[in-house]
C-alpha cells in the first residue's frame, strides 16, 4: 500500500507547570528534509529526536517543533540588574528624569534579562520521546489516508490506459492495410514497372519497421507491474516512478511506428493520462 508524503501530527503533553507541544508537518521531496525548531535546552537532544523522525518518516521535506509553554509559577529568566542600573546611570547623564521613567526606558534595551540555563529533566524528555511516537503515529495515518486517495486514482489511469490499449490493438490491423494502401499508391503513381516478388520483400521489410506487437505486450505487462506494485506492503514510489519511464518509453515508440492519425490520436490521450500519474507520483513516498 502506497503512502503519500503529505501529513500533519501533533501531541500536547500537560505536566505540572509546562505544556510541551510536538507539531509535524510534511510535504513531498526526494529525500528526507528535516527542518527542527527546538528550545536552546534541548539541542543536545536534537540528534535523538531526529533519528526517531527519520526511522519513521523516510522521505520528505519535514518540519519538526518543539514548543515549551511555562504555565506555572517557575520562571527561568530574571532581572540583569548590574546590566540595568548601568543603563540607568547613562540614560540619566544625558537627560533628567524621575527614576521609574529611566527603568522603563533601560527595562527595553538588550540584555536586561538573564535566563538561567536549566539542565535537562530526564523524565520530563522520557514524556518528550512519547508524545513525538504518537505524533509520528499520527502523521503516519495521514499518509496512509492520502496514500489511499493516491492509489485510487493510478488505478483508475492504469485502467483507463490499458482501454486506450485495446483500442491501439483494435486498429492495429486497419493501419496496416492503409498503410500499405499508400505505398501502393505511391509506387503506381511513379508509374514505373517493378517486380512484384521484390516490391513485395520490400513491402514487408517496411511493414515490420511499423510493427508494434513488441510494445503493445511490453506497455501491458509495465501496466500490470504498476498495479502489482500498488499492491505491495512497502510504499516505493521511487520504483513506480521507474515503471512509468517504461510505460511512457513504449507509449513513445508505439507514437513514432504508428504513422496513422487515428492512432497517434490515442497515443496521445495516453501520453496525458500517464503525465497525471508523474504529477501525482511526485507526493508518493
Amino acid at each position: 500500500m502506497i503512502q503519500s508524503m503529505t501529513g500533519f501530527g501533533k501531541n500536547v503533553i500537560q505536566r505540572p507547570s509546562k505544556k510541551i507541544t510536538i507539531e509535524i508537518k510534511s510535504l513531498n521531496s526526494k529525500n528526507l528534509d528535516l527542518n527542527a525548531r527546538i528550545p536552546s535546552a534541548y539541542r543536545e537532544k536534537e540528534l535523538e529526536m531526529r533519528k526517531t523522525i527519520a526511522s519513521s518518516l523516510v522521505r520528505g521535506k519535514v518540519d519538526f517543533g518543539l514548543y515549551i509553554e511555562n504555565t506555572g509559577a517557575e520562571a527561568s529568566s530574571e532581572v540583569n540588574e548590574a546590566v540595568v542600573r548601568q543603563y540607568m546611570e547613562q540614560l540619566g547623564s544625558i537627560a533628567s528624569g524621575d527614576q521609574m521613567a529611566l527603568l522603563e526606558i533601560a527595562m527595553r534595551m538588550p540584555d536586561t534579562m538573564k535566563t538561567e540555563r536549566e539542565d535537562i529533566d530526564e523524565e520530563e524528555f522520557a514524556a518528550i520521546k512519547e508524545a513525538l511516537v504518537e505524533a509520528l503515529k499520527e502523521i503516519n495515518t495521514f499518509r496512509t489516508e492520502e496514500g489511499k486517495v493516491l492509489e485510487a486514482d493510478f488505478q483508475g489511469r492504469i485502467e483507463a490506459l490499458k482501454v486506450l490499449l485495446d483500442k491501439v490493438s483494435s486498429m492495429d490491423q486497419e493501419r496496416l492495410a492503409t498503410v500499405r494502401e499508400r505505398l501502393e499508391k505511391a509506387v503506381a503513381d511513379l508509374k514505373t514497372d517493378l517486380d512484384s516478388n521484390r516490391f513485395e520483400q520490400e513491402l514487408i521489410y517496411y511493414l515490420e519497421k511499423y510493427d508494434i506487437t513488441e510494445e503493445k505486450v511490453r506497455l501491458l505487462n509495465h501496466l500490470d507491474y504498476f498495479a502489482a506494485t500498488l499492491k505491495t506492503d512497502d510504499s516505493n514510489g521511487k520504483k513506480l516512478g521507474f515503471i512509468c519511464q517504461e510505460i511512457g518509453r513504449e507509449i513513445n515508440t508505439i507514437g513514432s511506428k504508428a504513422n496513422y492519425a487515428p492512432m497517434q490520436q490515442l497515443v496521445v490521450q495516453m501520453k496525458d493520462e500517464l503525465e497525471k500519474i508523474k504529477e501525482q507520483m511526485l507526493n508518493v513516498l
